[in-house]
């Protein structure tokens, strides 16, 4: 398996080689030439195996230039139950009213970032020992990444992380798992801007060759194609979890901000895996919502972005809709050139010639959900179902409740404890009791080391040269 740009001007690369590389030279993201195709067969072999062995059995046909002992073993050690909690790893609810939960948070920063940056720190040290290289990750964070990635990574031999997220706009736990972190190869940077500002330095750095080079700067945002094929996973294991058999079919309701978590949904379906409908849930940052329900695609800038009480979602310009506008447009790489030529001016652009094969070949469909809305929806999840859902999960319940038609099975993909934002959760239902894992009880209360950097790149890159010319 050889991996593409979309922007169509980078040589085709192994698996290994895009893992450390973010964004392609040509400024595109990188794709598998082809999507490996499952079978009814493939898919009656599948149900019943361990997350590990489905893990295994996914991503063999994604990589295929690490031995598969070798594969099977990172794999083996990333998702275990002490690490998740749980044998399942990604267990399925239902609540009273037929809406089922996915749980992706039960990691060890109650987020669903884990699920692929746990896979991503044990795939970049085995990577770059073989290659005997060394990895500086500069990553953007609107809340759950950035502790995702530090979690993983943190400690790993020849891997520093240099993580941006926006100053003060995080729930206080979210600020406190990262910057609680003391670990020397753990940097955080907070930047006066908002996370769509911390993603246009990553951007901008990642484009800067000379200094990508010399600095041997990779990235783990949702840009790094290593995430989205782990992310494939869980939707297999969703569906198995939520099916009786391999006949029936399951739509999926994705809280989205950064379209990567509902990427690997789209590729799973372009598998062969029977899903019916992808559902996209946004906040009150609705550019997505807009986009499949006109086909207008306009990014705003940060001052028109707005601060909600679901802060991952806190994002208007989409990093991995690129990935599915190239599919949309037959994977010509022209189009895409032209199309985000369009974004850099600050223009967008108008696909509504293509959205009845948005919603037809590719099922997609949309809604957006406002802070009144996550608040009745946390409650009334917690009134019926004596449950506690985080802000973000609970957009996702809002907007599929809204949209499921009859008899359509709907699996909403958890994206975090509610332990992670108290503030909201109190809000909505009073002074209750809001459960947090033992090991971190007074997380809020410990030293915290942060750097605050106003919005450009070359404050952030001189903090990497300091660091690093030592």
């Amino acid at each position: 398996m050889k991996y593409i740009s979309t922007r169509g001007e980078t040589a085709h690369k192994p698996f290994s080689e895009v893992l450390l590389m973010g964004l392609a030279p040509d400024g595109g993201l990188m794709l598998p030439e082809r999507y490996p195709q499952v079978s009814r067969e493939t898919l009656d072999k599948w149900r019943g195996l361990s997350y590990p062995e489905l893990a295994f059995e996914v991503m063999s046909l994604f990589v295929t230039d690490i031995p598969a002992d070798d594969l099977r073993d990172i794999l083996n050690r990333t998702y275990t139950e002490a690490a998740f909690g749980t044998k399942e790893i990604t267990p399925v609810r239902t609540l009273s009213d037929g809406i089922k939960i996915q749980a992706l948070s039960n990691g060890p920063t109650l987020a669903f970032k884990d699920m692929a940056m746990q896979f991503l720190g044990n795939a970049f040290e085995y990577v770059l020992n073989k290659k005997g290289r060394e990895l500086n990750i500069l990553g953007a964070t609107s809340g759950d990444t950035g502790s995702a990635a530090e979690y993983a990574l943190r400690g790993k031999k020849g891997v520093n992380v240099f993580m941006l997220s926006p100053d003060g706009k995080m729930s206080a736990f979210q600020r406190a798992q990262m910057y609680s972190l003391q670990d020397e190869n753990i940097h955080n940077i907070a930047v006066k801007g908002m996370f769509d500002d911390c993603q246009d330095i990553v951007k901008a750095v990642q484009n800067d060759a000379a200094f990508k080079e010399k600095y041997h700067i990779g990235t783990v945002n949702s840009i790094n194609w290593g995430r989205i094929v782990a992310q494939v996973v869980y939707y297999f294991a969703g569906y198995f979890k939520a099916t009786q058999s391999n006949d029936e079919q399951v739509s999926f309701c994705v809280p989205s901000g950064n379209f990567g978590n509902v990427c690997a949904g789209h590729i799973a379906k372009q598998m062969g895996l029977p899903i019916r409908r992808l559902i996209v849930a946004t906040n009150e940052n609705d550019v997505l919502d807009e986009f499949f329900k006109t086909g207008a695609y306009r990014p705003r800038n940060s001052e028109h972005t707005y601060v909600t009480s679901s802060p991952s979602m806190d994002i208007s310009k989409a990093s991995n809709f690129e990935r599915f506008v190239f599919d949309l447009m037959d994977r010509d790489p022209q189009e895409i050139n032209t199309l985000w030529a369009e974004v850099a001016a600050g223009k967008g652009f108008d696909l509504q010639f293509a959205l009845e094969k948005v919603g037809g070949k590719y099922g997609f469909t949309s809604g957006k959900s406002t802070h009144a809305n996550r608040l009745a929806t946390i409650k009334q999840v917690y009134e019926q179902d004596k449950e506690l859902i985080d802000p973000h999960t609970a957009d996702g319940v809002k907007v599929a409740r809204e949209v499921r038609e009859e008899g359509e099975m709907v699996v909403c993909l958890e994206t975090a404890l509610a332990a992670k934002f108290d503030a909201t959760i109190r809000e909505a239902v009073g002074d209750v009791a809001i459960p947090r894992p033992a090991a971190l009880e007074g997380l809020e209360n410990l030293p915290q080391r942060v750097q605050v950097v106003p919005n450009n790149a070359a404050a952030v890159k001189e903090i990497i040269r300091e660091t690093l010319d030592k």
